[in-house]
């Protein structure tokens, strides 16, 4: 049965905290006078070839290398410190065997304390004096760990890793709620990709740098101390150049109880499903990564029986692909925030997770390895494809999540949002050592702790996937836009990042609400035809993304009114809205005469007073594809009847005036953007 007014659509509607966020366009509002020039100027889609290019620009350079030197900073000290108390100092009451395990959890506990302050300190202030500040106490705390470096004071410098986890802690909710502050929704997706590689290479060079430098013979420790000095100063001189950041909630009153602030954190994050569940995902991204990086040292040695060098190693690859993935999501999403990659990154990490058990099981035995030889072992190399790919797939997972989450959290409580987020990381990446702990405990090998993680992973994904559905409606619409179609748009730029709008498109398949998702930055809720419901599959996507069905007047009348009810209250909470004039899919190809639902809609916006703007759409060269009718047949016939990759397009007008809008002249813009 042809859909009428309408087919197809994504799930949920943006919760009411982001009618009114703006964060995610670039406005003077939120920014400086400083810094507002130059995020204008960068504010259309094409103002810069790619992610790159924001290292040469003041809004985001100084802060990307301030977060890079702080998580170089942070890893050079800890992993010096460890070094030194596990292979060069005899502490009694610090066995080695404790020492990484201690420092960890220092380092972690002001998390769990102070994040719900740090979150409302950055809404309070503006952001780049609370960088500033940090970046002080940085360098404080490095000259008393110096001290500490210089004297062997283990005391000392454990008390450094409890105040460098302040400090990491304070930090944490500027980082993130900084970007949407300063970047365009086009831009968001590539921002947290460039700080997500550069965070996981900081935390490498860190690493690296510290035992290099820690191992030194006779001056080891004096040269961290400098080391470490040095870098806290070269991130506050960084810092200096970063533009002002205005408050976003500049009357808040500070509560500095930490445990009912944390209560009243995650009670706000949970106010908004689609954010707080996303801020879940995140957290058992954490968790799984945790599971490996805690067990690459015992990885190296008695499954894969390599020395220190081997460990690292695989620190390095799997770094290497975090970063990688972490930088092809701007790639892969054209430049929006594209959670569709989510549900790909989660397949990725359970299929090369269950793959490294099967790789790294039932290795023979052997002397320990240095790395050249460990090298020449073609088994070792499919162990490091599987974390490289594993750690790939986690970047394309993990940062349209954190993009989402600074897009949909209302800009006043977006740094508190983000504290929540940090301390829910906190408790499952503690949580993981914990169910390691008892795994390996209860017999468990280390490989067969890592085909547990990657069937949890897929259990936990698909959990979250039902529960927000919004994830897999945009994967299987990314899908579709990249692998059955090659799909160009063309004047994406005029459709909506904030605000109710009417998107108004010709019909010529059953898949055009999936390519118009794919095509759109935020969610759309589509009328269509309650026949389509029947269809298998395509039914249950569109029940899944609270499609608005409609039947004609004259077969039920209680039906028809509910629609145009249905689609007023969707406007009315300033979302988008799409419907396809048309009333059914095109039988011969032509733009067919367009019905006056259109002014029925706009008439109730006028009532109710909602203001709203009609973009018109126009799908080109789909007509004559799988999922089309066809003049001499129905659709869904002859599977390969164009091939794979065949090309579409989307056309997109510049908005209109609701004063503007009658069926006839909306129908000519459509037309003319089919011919554009």
């Amino acid at each position: 049965m042809a859909p009428k007014p309408g087919l197809g659509s994504t799930a949920q509607s943006v919760p009411e905290s982001n009618k009114k966020m703006r964060g995610n366009t670039v406005t003077t509002e939120t920014l400086s006078p400083a810094a507002a020039p130059v995020a204008d100027a960068h504010a259309h889609a094409h103002a810069h070839p790619n992610q790159f290019a924001l290292l040469r620009q003041r809004r985001f350079a100084p802060f990307f290398w301030t977060q890079f030197a702080g998580a170089a900073n942070d890893n050079l000290f800890k992993f010096a410190f460890t070094v030194m108390v596990t292979y060069q100092l005899s502490v009694g009451w610090l066995p080695p065997a404790m020492a990484g395990l201690v420092i960890g959890a220092l380092f972690i506990l002001p998390f769990l304390l102070f994040s719900a302050t740090a979150g409302q300190l950055t809404d309070k202030y503006d952001k780049t004096l609370m960088i500033r500040f940090v970046k002080n106490l940085e360098i404080a705390i490095m000259a008393i760990a110096a001290w500490g470096f210089v004297t062997d004071q283990v005391a000392i410098l454990l008390l450094c890793t409890f105040l460098m986890g302040v400090h990491s802690t304070l930090f944490g909710p500027v980082k993130f709620a900084l970007l949407p502050q300063v970047l365009n929704e086009r831009e968001l997706t590539g921002g947290n990709g460039m700080v997500e590689m550069g965070t996981f290479v900081a935390i490498l060079m860190g690493n690296v740098v510290g035992g290099l430098l820690v191992a030194i013979p006779n001056v080891g420790h004096e040269t961290v101390a400098v080391a470490c000095v040095a870098m806290a100063i070269v991130g506050r001189v960084v810092a200096g150049f970063i533009p002002k950041a205005p408050a976003t909630d500049p009357g808040l009153t500070i509560n500095w109880n930490p445990i009912s602030e944390t209560l009243r954190n995650l009670k706000l994050a949970h106010g908004n499903l689609v954010v707080f569940r996303s801020l879940l995902g995140i957290s058992w991204m954490w968790f799984f990564g945790a599971v490996f990086l805690s067990q690459f040292p015992s990885l190296a040695k008695e499954v894969l029986h390599g020395n220190e060098q081997v460990a690292s190693l695989l620190l390095v690859v799997f770094s290497i692909g975090i970063g990688t993935g972490s930088l092809l999501c701007e790639v892969m999403s054209r430049r929006h925030v594209e959670i569709g990659l989510v549900p790909l990154g989660a397949i990725g990490m359970s299929v090369f997770a269950v793959d490294l058990y099967f790789a790294s099981s039932g290795l023979p035995a052997s002397e320990v390895m240095g790395l050249s030889a460990f090298m020449v072992q073609p088994a070792h190399w499919r162990v490091m494809a599987d974390l490289a790919l594993l750690s790939l797939f986690a970047g394309l997972y993990s940062v349209p999540m954190y993009a989402l989450i600074q897009l949909r959290s209302q800009a006043t409580h977006r740094a508190r949002i983000i504290a929540a987020n940090n301390i829910l990381n906190a408790l499952f990446m503690i949580g993981s050592s914990v169910i390691a702990g008892a795994l390996l405990k209860s017999g468990f090998t280390i490989p067969q702790i890592f085909l547990f993680t990657g069937l949890a992973n897929a259990v936990v994904a698909f959990y979250i996937f039902m529960l927000v559905p919004e994830y897999l409606l945009r994967f299987v619409a990314w899908v579709l836009s990249h692998f059955i179609y090659r799909f160009k748009v063309n004047g994406d730029e005029h459709i909506p990042t904030t605000g109710a709008a009417i998107l108004v498109c010709n019909h010529v398949s059953f898949i055009d609400a999936v390519l118009l998702m794919a095509a759109s930055p935020r969610p759309i809720r589509f009328i269509m035809d309650h026949q389509i419901f029947k269809v298998p599959v395509l039914g249950w996507l569109f029940k899944l993304a609270k499609a608005i069905p409609i039947a004609p007047r004259a077969q039920d009348p209680a039906a028809y009114e509910a629609a145009f009810d249905a689609a007023a209250k969707v406007l009315a909470e300033g979302d988008l809205l799409c419907i396809f004039p048309e009333g059914g899919i095109t039988r011969d190809g032509t733009l067919q005469e367009f019905k006056g639902g259109i002014m029925k809609i706009l008439e109730r916006t006028t009532q109710q007073g909602t203001t709203v703007q009609v973009v018109p759409m126009a799908l080109t060269n789909l007509w004559g594809s799988f999922f089309s009718r066809v003049e001499q047949g129905g659709a869904m016939v002859r599977p390969f009847r164009r091939g794979l990759f065949s090309s579409v397009g989307l056309n997109v007008g510049v908005a209109s005036a609701p004063q503007d809008v009658q069926p006839e002249t909306l129908r000519g813009r459509v037309q003319q953007l089919l011919g554009a």
